[in-house]
């Protein structure tokens, strides 16, 4: 493991891809490989012991491809596998829960905080642990998406069926008069448009993703891990399931970067 080792990254699906254009922006000398764990989609009504049986597939495909970081681009997964997974490895690990509970407590004015998640992360409860650890005070109402995902990994971006979804899930948040949105599923950036549309101007969405790529930022420079080569990087793409729905769906977020997207591993 050394500075041009890669940084594993994995999600789900596509989602995970909105913290790779983050990456890109912050880190884009990094090489990384992605994993979408598109046969196993979507996560949110998935049992704990069926998302552990997935965390470990995909931390032992990266332990043997020699990365040097692992960045859990999946708000289930921070939720749910991750506090147990952590130190298993030889690698560090980072995942997109903490950053999103300290982003919304540093932008919130009213101290209350709408959360949309699955609903594995929202049965967690992990959001308001996170969020009341920070700042006590605050009121967290968090929000299981269940059609989000399914919309998202077709290439539903948009539309009457994303609209009516977005009323049905913010609606009640909205209600209980929430300043700050957490979008708490990487898919969900992929909404931004529609959300920011119904939300207004006097609600904030907080997006993860960019507070997580600093968080990795200062890993690989406490450890001496930050690419400096000045060689072009190299960017992987892996899937469980079929490529073709990833590849074109990654393509709508990332352009031509996404050239060749590879199927390994089998559906649990």
């Amino acid at each position: 493991m050394g500075k041009e080792s890669p940084i594993g990254i994995f999600d789900s699906g596509v989602g995970g891809l909105t913290v790779v254009k983050s990456l890109l922006e912050r880190l884009p000398g990094e090489n990384f490989i992605y994993f979408g764990d598109n046969a196993n989609v979507p996560y949110g009504n998935k049992t704990q012991e069926q998302l552990m049986t997935y965390a470990v597939n995909i931390l032992n495909f990266f332990k043997a491809r020699e990365v040097k970081a692992v960045m859990v681009a999946c708000g289930t997964h921070s939720s749910v596998t991750l506090p147990q997974l952590q130190g298993h490895y030889h690698f560090p690990m980072l995942g997109v829960l903490k950053a999103g509970a300290r982003s919304a407590t540093q932008v919130s004015k009213n101290h209350r905080v709408g959360v949309l998640a699955t609903e594995a992360t929202v049965n967690s409860r992990a959001y308001t642990r996170e969020i009341k650890a920070i700042k006590a005070e605050y009121q967290v109402f968090e929000m299981a998406c269940q059609r989000f995902v399914p919309l998202i990994e077709s290439g539903v971006l948009s539309g009457e069926e994303i609209n009516h979804a977005v009323r049905e899930y913010v609606t009640p948040l909205l209600d209980n008069g929430i300043d700050t949105l957490v979008l708490g599923c990487t898919h969900y950036p992929f909404l931004s448009q529609p959300l920011k549309e119904f939300v207004g101007r006097d609600v904030e969405l907080v997006d993860p993703s960019l507070e997580t790529i600093e968080e990795l930022k200062e890993l690989l420079i406490q450890n001496d891990l930050l690419n400096n080569a000045g060689r072009e990087p190299r960017r992987e793409f892996y899937v469980s399931g079929h490529p073709e729905p990833f590849f074109n769906v990654g393509r709508l977020l990332l352009g031509d970067m996404v050239r060749k997207v590879k199927r390994v591993l089998e559906k649990n």
